[in-house]
């Protein structure tokens, strides 16, 4: 394979921080994925991130932003959301009792994904998750 040649494709979106973006998140994931069978499970996924994002760092402040990219290939749709920071701790999935209203959306997001990781930077916090197509990784045939 030539060196500057790829299977996988790479797509961004940035954000302003508002409730509104998660929905404008969404439907730009859903055209992306359009007729993977990955597509429910990342849209789900990047809503849940880009509400976070607003809602638990500064991204949700004025002129806060979030970023978006989806990155394809034959093996692995991965999607991953930067916020602005602003907090003092990194995102992580905590145990929360049944009748909880909130707090649980990064477990979703690690029950839904083959894959989390979590990346802390001075610039903010970037969460991804990989969903794998391969069916030797685990996932589903794209």
């Amino acid at each position: 394979m030539h060196e500057y040649a790829s299977t996988s494709r790479v797509w961004g979106l940035s954000c302003p921080g508002f409730p509104e973006e998660v929905s404008r998140a969404r439907r730009w994931t859903r055209d992306i994925l359009r007729g993977s069978p990955l597509a429910e499970d990342a849209e789900l996924i990047v809503s849940e991130l880009s509400a976070n994002a607003i809602l638990h760092t500064a991204s949700g402040r004025e002129y806060g932003s979030f970023h978006l990219a989806v990155a394809v290939s034959a093996q692995v749709v991965a999607v991953s959301v930067t916020d602005d920071g602003g907090t003092a701790t990194a995102p992580k999935a905590e145990h929360q009792v049944q009748d909880a209203e909130h707090g649980r959306g990064l477990g979703m997001v690690s029950a839904l994904a083959h894959r989390v990781v979590v990346r802390d930077s001075d610039q903010g916090h970037t969460v991804t998750a990989e969903l794998y197509a391969d069916t030797r990784l685990g996932g589903h045939p794209c």
